[in-house]
């Protein structure tokens, strides 16, 4: 985990390729479980009846999405306390991700964040308190019993480490030319990324048990699939095509295709029924709500699309994607080849969506910690 929370991180600053500009599917993301959230929300209020209430955001990362979920939950708790006759508790809120993350961006909202807090919303400014935790959430971040609500928005499916078995220190390569679950993947390499999966879960699960006061609520959501197959088209083709755009440039020797042998991505689509075994095994927490939801690779709709949108769609697609995996895949294959590759990769996804209504499932999921 060590050297992976070194490196993963979204692209930072404010350029073109960065998170900030490039972060649109996560944010129709968090938009998609609105009504989840607010009535979770509802629940660990009218639960615990706090005066002061611990909120989390796990795996923020920064650019506009990360002070929008805030402000929703915020948003949410006052609607909430209006609602039942409660005076507004004070609010701490933590912001969470990996050391890596671009921490500055998000301290440099805060401003103006305060700012429409006193002015649009009518919260004073010492009935809300923003902080960072930096920190893997594949572990214990906080206090026993001090939170009450907790939220995760498009982090889960990220490991906290390669399966065992396939890092590029085993010195077996199990899963040649690919980089994700593939539908020529061997069984042991989908068994090893489901039990990195129900591992890290589980500890997930364990640490916020410790952490979310009785009747305190989660919301989490994250890449999944529909389909019992961890090879399913939907989940896996977006590494599928990253693939194939590192082998044409293998061909090429462009890069060594030892490196592609050896580069298996921390990543996991699971299916709400392995979500579901994890929760139940763990047992800290009552499933109160999980859906799979569908959307665009471009955070649009999957109902319809045109050719004379495939070229800017692939451009759009490749930015969002890039932004979230470059710097991963930099560290391994190195930033001299990047856009070379994600050139190439553009091509693909023009070819794919000329043909395709290409998807994402994204499992919204709500628990009650148990009494």
């Amino acid at each position: 985990m060590g050297e992976l929370m070194q490196i993963f991180h979204m692209n930072k600053g404010e350029g073109e390729a960065s998170y900030a500009k490039n972060c649109t599917i996560q944010r129709q993301i968090i938009s998609l479980g609105k009504t989840v959230m607010e009535k979770a929300v509802y629940d660990a209020v009218k639960n615990s009846l706090p005066k002061s209430m611990g909120i989390a955001d796990l795996g923020c990362s920064s650019g506009p999405n990360t002070l929008m979920a805030i402000s929703e939950i915020i948003d949410d708790v006052r609607d909430t306390c209006h609602e039942i006759g409660l005076p507004l508790p004070e609010l701490r809120v933590a912001l969470n991700d990996l050391p890596g993350n671009d921490f500055n961006y998000v301290f440099m909202s805060l401003p103006d964040f305060n700012h429409n807090l006193n002015n649009n919303k009518g919260i004073p400014s010492d009935r809300c308190f923003i902080s960072a935790m930096p920190g893997s959430f594949y572990g214990r971040l906080f206090p026993i019993n001090s939170l009450h609500f907790v939220h995760s928005s498009s982090s889960l499916h990220w490991l906290s480490q390669v399966p065992v078995g396939l890092d590029h220190n085993s010195g077996k390569h199990l899963n040649k030319g690919k980089i994700y679950i593939s539908k020529t993947s061997p069984e042991c390499v989908v068994k090893a990324y489901l039990r990195q999966f129900e591992k890290d879960m589980f500890v997930f699960l364990r640490s916020r048990a410790a952490e979310v006061v009785p009747g305190g609520t989660m919301v989490l959501s994250f890449m999944g699939r529909a389909s019992p197959l961890a090879s399913a088209e939907v989940g896996t083709h977006q590494w599928e095509l990253l693939a194939h755009a590192l082998m044409a440039m293998a061909k090429e020797e462009v890069v060594e295709e030892e490196k592609i042998d050896s580069f298996n991505t921390p990543y996991y689509a699971a299916s709400a029924e392995e979500v579901r075994n994890v929760i139940e095994e763990e047992g800290s927490f009552v499933m109160n709500y999980i859906e799979g939801l569908e959307i665009g690779w471009d955070g649009g709709s999957v109902e319809s699309h045109h050719d004379f949108e495939v070229s800017s769609k692939a451009q759009n697609v490749t930015q969002i994607i890039r932004a979230v995996v470059e710097p991963i895949m930099e560290s391994h294959f190195g930033s001299q080849v990047m856009d070379d590759l994600f050139r190439r990769y553009t091509q693909l996804l023009q070819h794919y969506f000329s043909k395709t209504i290409a998807k994402h499932v994204n499992l919204v999921i709500s628990l009650t910690r148990k009494f």
